[in-house]
């Protein structure tokens, strides 16, 4: 019998009244985009300082971060204690997936440096241009590396400095780390490969209405997504292949 493959999510956001009323949580939206049938996902809300004993966490193949309202570079008691983990988790060279949120915090684990973004906050379907070079063929991108991929952007925040021993896999015209690696356990995404339209158009409203945006910006925000849907199934089969250490067979 095939060991049942463990993974951890840690929620570093709280689930919005929509994503509980569409989804059921957040939960659901992480592991429809990046589980398998058959495996087992636990997830912590680190955001209120729910996180897994130390002594568990070899249990788990992988792990994946998520996005937050909070800045990767604050020092509340829960950031302090997930970079800990987080620390751990690498020192055991096993596999984190740092989305938005998630990809600050490593960077900030590993000594790079996390700031407001130097060009403003992005809220949008955008392009990242893939640095082909830094990525290996047959690699979980598989053979067919494309030249830019569209994702979903929602932050306002960005990796200044890279950790020393990383490689820029992605940027954008606004970001020059929109994506990168260290080593073959740490993959890191600025934009949100699990967000869909409907949860953008919806950020979008409530930052609207709470005041943090003006509409023009609402409205360019929604615009970008009047024609095109971000690249979600190839974003889908690259997370899923790092998590899962698969190599594809194109």
């Amino acid at each position: 019998m095939v060991e049942q493959k463990r993974y951890a999510l840690f929620l570093a956001t709280l689930d919005s009244e929509f994503v509980k009323k569409t989804y059921g949580g957040y939960h659901n939206v992480f592991v429809t985009t990046f589980g398998d049938e058959g495996e087992h996902w636990d997830s912590f809300r680190v955001v209120s300082g729910e996180f897994p004993d130390e002594k568990d966490l070899e249990k788990y193949d992988g792990f994946v971060i998520s996005g937050s309202s909070h800045d990767a570079f604050e020092n509340h008691d829960w950031i302090l204690k997930l970079c800990d983990i987080v620390k751990k988790i690498d020192e055991m060279k096993k596999k984190i997936l740092g989305i938005c949120f998630g990809h600050q915090i490593i960077a900030r684990v590993r000594g790079g440096t996390v700031g407001r973004a130097r060009k403003g906050p992005e809220l949008k379907l955008g392009d990242i241009t893939i640095v082909k070079d830094a990525i290996t063929p047959g690699s979980y991108f598989g053979d067919e590396i494309p030249d830019t991929m569209a994702i979903i952007k929602c932050h306002q925040d960005e990796v200044l400095v890279l950790p020393e021993t990383a490689k820029v896999l992605a940027y954008s015209t606004n970001y020059e780390v929109e994506m990168f690696s260290i080593e073959d356990h740490l993959f890191c995404i600025q934009g949100h490969p699990e967000y869909n339209k409907e949860i953008l158009f919806e950020i979008v409203d409530r930052v609207l209405a709470q005041g943090f945006v003006k509409q023009e910006f609402a409205d360019a925000a929604k615009a970008t997504m009047e024609n095109r849907e971000a690249d979600r199934k190839l974003w889908e089969t690259i997370c899923k292949n790092f998590l899962k250490g698969r190599v594809p067979t194109n």
